[in-house]
């Protein structure tokens, strides 16, 4: 080592680790591959700095990891760190653009997760995973019994009430009821798995503070609460609320220049799924205004008359975010008091 490291980028790997480090007058002092074994033992032997990790998975294990050795982790998004990758893509020079791309200012950085908050994401994309299967099998059953010249009703409940009469029926040959059957097997199983899911993911809201408080706010449920905290984890990284709502792709897009300002379509940057649940969330309060019993009735309503519903349920869902944001600050707040 030429002299004392300031700033490392770090490129993880799953057995090898490529580091690079800088100074605090940006000179090179490393550049080196370790193995995945003697990570831990490098960065203990270091005085605390800066670490830079490129965000994927196991960034959010190795910012605990080192965090708890007492360096400062930042976690980057990979969208940031290839414009400062000046060579041919290999692990030192990903290393290198990532310790130059955490060191401009006004970078964002990825909060780190806690391994609560990876857990309880872990079962949103499992149930979301279980959710696409049972509807490929619904839509598989119906193409099949369509090819045999049957038509059963739409609908997973009634798909399985007109399945069982098509099975005790003798209108299809023995070897496709074995197969009907064990495609019903199948998605009677995916559903349990959802249920199951949907339980866990409920009972963890249940117990989380932060979540109770967003289950107050109309349109939010077990499942959105729990995303939303999950995902943020910290929302003081957020100025305001209209950053996050910026940050889950909720805000239009800009396109300005010689000072005239437009404005398109909404972004849709930042976590899709999360994004997906808040305007499902707003529909709910969409149609609860249109029986006048939403609490933001005048406001939607207003918006109404103006745009179209699909453009109403997007500005309720920026809304709701930065609702979201001011009730899990008023959390923190109370915490650090």
């Amino acid at each position: 080592m030429n002299g004392i490291p300031a700033r490392f980028g770090v490129d993880t790997a799953k057995n090898v680790f490529a580091i690079y480090g800088v100074d605090k007058f940006d000179k090179e002092v490393v550049s080196k591959v370790v193995s995945r074994k003697k990570v831990l033992a490098y960065f203990a032997n270091i005085s605390p700095v800066i670490i830079g990790i490129e965000a994927c998975g196991g960034s959010h294990y190795w910012a605990r990891e080192l965090s708890n050795l007492g360096h400062e982790v930042r976690i980057i998004s990979s969208q940031f760190v290839v414009p400062y990758r000046h060579k041919g893509k290999n692990d030192i020079n990903d290393a290198q653009a990532i310790c130059e791309a955490i060191g401009r200012p006004g970078m964002h950085f990825v909060a780190h997760k806690s391994e609560d908050q990876q857990s309880i994401l872990m079962a949103h994309r499992i149930r979301s995973l279980s959710i696409g299967r049972r509807t490929a099998l619904i839509n598989q059953i119906h193409g099949y019994l369509h090819e045999f010249g049957i038509v059963v009703s739409r609908g997973r409940h009634k798909l399985k009430r007109d399945l069982h009469e098509v099975l005790a029926s003798d209108k299809l040959p023995d070897i496709v009821i074995e197969l009907l059957h064990g495609l019903l097997i199948a998605l009677i199983r995916e559903e349990e798995n959802i249920e199951h899911l949907d339980s866990m993911i409920e009972s963890w809201a249940r117990e989380d503070e932060r979540t109770l408080r967003l289950l107050e706010l109309e349109g939010v449920g077990p499942l959105t609460a729990s995303a939303v905290v999950a995902t943020v984890g910290d929302p003081s990284m957020f100025k305001n609320g209209r950053q996050m709502a910026a940050w889950l792709g909720l805000v239009p897009s800009q396109h300005s220049s010689g000072g005239k300002s437009r404005l398109g379509g909404i972004t849709k940057r930042g976590d899709r799924y999360l994004r997906m649940l808040l305007i499902h969330g707003a529909r709910t309060v969409l149609l609860k205004s249109s029986r006048g019993t939403a609490k933001h009735q005048d406001w939607i309503e207003g918006l109404r008359l103006r745009r179209p519903d699909n453009v109403v349920a997007v500005a309720y869902a920026a809304k709701q975010a930065r609702m979201m944001w001011a009730i899990m600050m008023g959390k923190q707040q109370l915490t650090a008091s």
